[in-house]
């Protein structure tokens, strides 16, 4: 427990790999002092002055998560298999798993067949 604060202190100002911006830069657009008194009061800037800082860099970053996205999607798209359309009359396979109350009747459950082959 002693130690709480000082882990969330460094989890907060460790930059994150997608928005390249610790989340003490993302929220005050400044990096806290390590050696002094964290909870200072300050006199802040003009509240629109301020809104318009945190907008530009709240749209900074939702470009570099954008951005990131693409390239997070690039490699699974890559190796990713084709969609099979079924046309009608064709044979498939089905599970018959998650079917146990039409099988009810059955005298064991050894019995039953795991597939199915449907028209």
């Amino acid at each position: 427990m002693e130690w709480l604060a000082t882990v969330e202190f460094v989890f907060n100002n460790k930059i994150h790999t997608s928005t390249k911006l610790s989340l003490f830069k993302a929220n005050y657009e400044k990096e806290p002092r390590i050696y002094f008194e964290i909870r200072k009061i300050r006199k802040h800037a003009k509240t629109e002055e301020f809104m318009k800082k945190m907008k530009k860099m709240y749209e900074k970053a939702k470009a570099t998560l954008k951005k990131s996205q693409k390239k997070m999607k690039k490699y699974p798209d890559k190796n990713r298999k084709k969609v099979v359309e079924y046309k009608v009359r064709d044979r498939i396979l089905l599970s018959t798993k998650n079917f146990t109350w039409q099988m009810r009747n059955r005298e064991t459950k050894k019995l039953i067949e795991k597939f199915v082959v449907i028209r």
